[in-house]
């Protein structure tokens, strides 16, 4: 099974899947995607359509009602008919008033819905992707697609799409009630038509632009923020707060660049607007006093074209505005959609087999593996790990141990050669199934936000109270836990600070006990612990390790004498396989590393078999 040759990160590659599933543009494949959560609403979304086109008339209605009540009342000195339709005006007003704040209402409520799904789906599709991924896109270019980018979704589903429709159908009732009521002052206003659909698009695709720069900087700045924060005593350890501060400001100099440009397209943009609107409206008057003296014209009609010409060119302007909006959501939404296109990991197909026991035995046959296939981790590996077995990996770091462990448990998929477990195809097996036969001790442990009693629980939410404890009495935590302000209610903090390595050591042995795995990976558990603990840690691996397959990853030797089998990992090759003493015997590669954390005593091989 062979790996993408270039790796690539999502927002830099071209997305294949976005190019052919695209008709006619992307924008409009973008948009089709969207509806997909708006769909589940689509009562809520019908209501706010209908409420929209049912009051989109009123607000037009208002310069024609004026005209009747200066031409046909005031004119003629008539109280009753101007109190009449000065009621009747009022009551339009308050009708727009409500319109206005149901489809608010509306589009507000379908918005969260609709973003809510999509933050749901991105944090599912998050944790389906494979390992690759998260090695080549960094976590706060993750973040400003859950949060930022999906904000700006929700703008333009609250106040975007349906707002735009509103306003299309009040320019349509504007234009039919100018021309119904004078037809060569409608020909002055539209004439200036044709300069502002030309600005706008020209706007519309600096703005497209604009806003793709801002984003992907403002992925920049966030990524750098969370790495510094994250790894903060570093930098002050290399006393690098002035340099780093230095490469930040660059970054954040160029998101603010990126902001300027999209603010000077709106200074222009804006002013632009209402200098036609100003020059429409000056024509107007120009034109209107000309018939106004060949008594041609009625006052009541140059006070609601006046009136017209500000209505015009206000859903213009909205318009306007709600590109804003869009073009921020369109970009934001091309994306999240080349993020919901990533290929997952875990596999969906029907024919997986989801084995619920380990029997017999585990099998690499000639595995070849690479990360970036161009240098390979590990070379035609062949080996097999019988039920029952404890087998330890050893080897100088980066020979290879981890990576065996990262394919068994899926994490990745090799590159040549095959792995079998109980006879089927790794690649055959659904990976939940795999994954609660073997169970994982890392070196460096990771606690959630939570309780101490969540943490120790997190492979099994529902076990009883009273086995989390008893677990953690046979690991030798709850010494340390039962000190700690709440015991098992202690909050921890983000990725357990606060406790020790030691600590968090112990809490990864009891999380593994209660999670009873058939097939225990003890991958460097003891390397960061004082002597104490890994005393502990030892009698915790004994209880852990009877009557489970274990695989044992090792840096230091002394863990690994009690194996049955000791394969001894280099540069991506098996160079010795053994027990203890027959490797010593061999005085090999194994010998030498031996020696090497045992300087002090001299190996003797008469006692070897």
């Amino acid at each position: 099974m062979s790996q993408s040759p270039k790796r690539k990160s999502f927002t830099t590659q071209q997305d294949d899947t976005l190019q052919k599933k695209k008709k006619g543009s992307v924008d409009l494949y973008i948009i089709s995607r969207l509806i997909t959560y708006i769909k589940p609403y689509r009562t809520l979304v019908a209501t706010a359509i209908a409420v929209t086109i049912a009051g989109s008339f009123l607000g037009p209605l208002r310069p024609y009602l004026t005209k009747i009540a200066v031409d046909n009342y005031m004119a003629h000195g008539n109280i009753r008919g101007l109190t009449m339709i000065s009621v009747i005006l009022a009551g339009v007003i308050v009708l727009d008033g409500f319109r206005q704040y149901i489809v608010t209402w509306l589009t507000s409520i379908i918005g969260q819905k609709a973003v809510f799904d999509l933050r749901r789906d991105i944090f599912s599709h998050l944790q389906k992707l494979p390992a690759r991924f998260f090695d080549r896109n960094p976590i706060g270019r993750l973040i400003t697609r859950t949060t930022n980018d999906v904000e700006s979704l929700n703008e333009m589903l609250s106040s975007g799409i349906i707002t735009i429709l509103g306003d299309l159908l009040q320019l349509f009732f504007i234009v039919v009630l100018m021309i119904w009521i004078d037809w060569q002052l409608t020909l002055i206003v539209l004439s200036i038509l044709p300069l502002m659909v030309y600005a706008t698009i020209t706007f519309k695709n600096k703005v497209r632009v604009a806003f793709q720069d801002v984003l992907t900087h403002l992925a920049r700045m966030n990524t750098f923020f969370q790495e510094h924060i994250t790894g903060m005593s570093i930098v002050q350890l290399f006393n690098r707060e002035h340099r780093e501060s230095e490469k930040y400001a660059a970054i954040v100099g160029d998101y603010r660049d990126a902001n300027i440009r999209t603010v000077m397209y709106f200074s222009i943009y804006y002013p632009l607007i209402e200098v036609l609107s100003s020059i429409a409206a000056a024509l107007v008057i120009w034109y209107s006093g000309i018939r106004l003296i060949k008594a041609d014209l009625t006052i009541g009609v140059v006070i609601s074209f006046v009136q017209y010409i500000w209505l015009f060119f206000r859903p213009l302007q909205h318009l306007s505005d709600r590109f804003n909006v869009i073009q921020t959501a369109i970009a934001s939404s091309d994306r999240i959609i080349k993020l919901l296109d990533e290929k997952q990991g875990i596999e969906s197909r029907i024919s997986l087999a989801a084995p619920s026991s380990f029997c017999e035995c585990i099998r690499f046959e000639n595995v070849w593996f690479a990360y970036d296939e161009e240098n390979w981790v590990l070379k035609d590996i062949s080996f097999e790990i019988r039920h029952g077995e404890k087998i330890a990996i050893v080897g100088a770091t980066g020979s290879g141990k981890t990576t065996i462990i990262n394919i068994l448990s899926k994490l990745y998929t090799y590159s040549k050669g095959s792995v079998t477990f109980d006879g089927i195809h790794l690649q055959d097996i659904e990976e939940h199934a795999l994954r609660k036969l073997v169970g994982v001790v890392m070196q460096d442990v990771f606690l959630f936000s939570g309780t101490i009693r969540e943490n120790l629980a997190f492979g099994n939410p529902d076990i009883p109270e009273e086995k989390i404890r008893e677990a953690a009495r046979i690991v030798g935590a709850d010494r340390f836990i039962s000190q700690l302000p709440g015991g098992y209610d202690y909050r921890v903090l983000e990725n357990g600070t606060g406790l020790s390595s030691g600590q968090k050591q112990l809490i990864a042995f009891v999380r593994a006990l209660l999670y009873n795995p058939q097939i225990l990976v003890l991958d460097e558990a003891t390397s960061s612990v004082d002597t104490e603990t890994e005393i502990l840690i030892d009698a915790a691996t004994a209880h852990l390790m009877s009557n489970r397959t274990s695989i044992i990853i090792a840096h230091r030797l002394s863990t690994v004498q009690k194996a049955d089998r000791i394969i001894v990992l280099h540069k991506g090759v098996i160079r010795e396989t053994g027990n203890h003493q027959e490797l010593l015997a061999k005085r090999g590669l194994y010998y030498k590393l031996y020696l090497l954390q045992h300087p002090e005593q001299t190996v003797s091989t008469d006692c070897c078999p």
